[in-house]
């Protein structure tokens, strides 16, 4: 088949632009002969820690899986993406793959990263789509670099979807944050999708954010977070071989390529006896460590969850 991954330039929080901007990319990539289209992760909000964030959720059963439904409909193909998912009294992050019989399968984000905590929490599926294409795993971002992600989905799928919304360091530099600290980063985002196709012994598509980004810093209200998300679209096939890529200078498109599954092959590297699959700096652990304890804090004060309870008082 042939498959095609979006890169798109977000506005964070602008949902009806992105949603507007993101229907546009899938009726391109579907044109250009792609029966299947992966969509980023926050494909209709970007994300980043800015008082816009609060409405950016939907309804799961709202616009957003509606047109996903109706793209997949129109185009005789699949579809699916992730977006900030109001369900169950709460938000998630929620990846909503669509097909054109109308069937819709879902997986919901494990763990939120660092400031996303203050708008989603974390899911509890294992992340395996029993699809009418066969088992489809879903990954986005940080499950990616995660090793509990790769034992769940391993000998379970033929194909791995997902995308990531994954930030560079601030252009104002803080303590611990070098050029060295940057450059591994930037190496980690670059190198896994290839990796996680390595783990796994199966294809790997990923979507994701390339956009500019400018919000505050949780804990550190002085120093504005201006930066830019890291792009590295990719389309990987089940060796680890990059068949087409899109760098963050590329800016919004598509890439394609054609994908063979199922087929899976045995896997070429170990999972990691470790929480991680690459290893993280210590600054960016710190900043995962406070963010994601920050994050919680605020989901329960300011979040979805938080309006839900109070609705239920009432």
């Amino acid at each position: 088949m042939k498959v095609a991954a979006i890169q798109m330039k977000a506005i964070p929080g602008d949902v009806d632009k992105n949603l507007a901007a993101a229907k546009s990319l899938a009726g391109q990539a579907f044109a250009h002969g792609a029966g299947m289209v992966i969509l980023p992760e926050f494909f209709t909000s970007a994300v980043g820690f800015a008082p816009v964030m609060k409405s950016a959720a939907r309804p799961l059963d709202g616009p957003v899986t509606k047109m996903l439904a109706g793209l997949a409909k129109k185009h005789d193909g699949a579809i699916g993406g992730s977006f900030l998912a109001k369900k169950k009294g709460g938000c998630f992050n929620t990846f909503v793959m669509a097909f054109p019989d109308g069937s819709l399968y879902y997986h919901d984000k494990d763990q939120p990263t660092m400031w996303e905590n203050c708008y989603y929490e974390g899911g509890s599926d294992d992340g395996v789509l029993e699809t009418p294409l066969g088992k489809i795993g879903v990954a986005l971002c940080w499950e990616l670099v995660r090793t509990r992600t790769a034992r769940r989905l391993l000998n379970r799928v033929d194909l791995v979807v997902g995308g990531s919304c994954w930030w560079d360091l601030p252009d104002k530099k803080l303590p611990g944050y070098t050029h060295a600290v940057r450059e591994k980063n930037h190496a980690i985002m670059e190198e896994t999708p290839s990796r996680f196709a390595r783990l796994l012994g199966c294809p790997v598509i990923h979507a994701a954010h390339a956009g500019e980004l400018s919000c505050k810093t949780p804990l550190l209200p002085w120093f504005p977070y201006t930066s830019r998300f890291l792009g590295q679209t990719q389309i990987v096939d089940r060796s680890g071989e990059v068949l087409a890529r899109m760098e963050q200078s590329d800016g919004d498109g598509f890439i394609t390529a054609q994908l063979e599954w199922p087929g899976s092959r045995p896997p070429s590297e170990s999972i990691p006896d470790r929480f991680w699959i690459p290893d993280i700096p210590l600054p960016i652990r710190f900043a995962w460590w406070y963010q994601n304890l920050h994050g919680k804090i605020y989901y329960r004060l300011h979040g979805s969850g938080h309006k839900a309870r109070k609705e239920k008082t009432r």
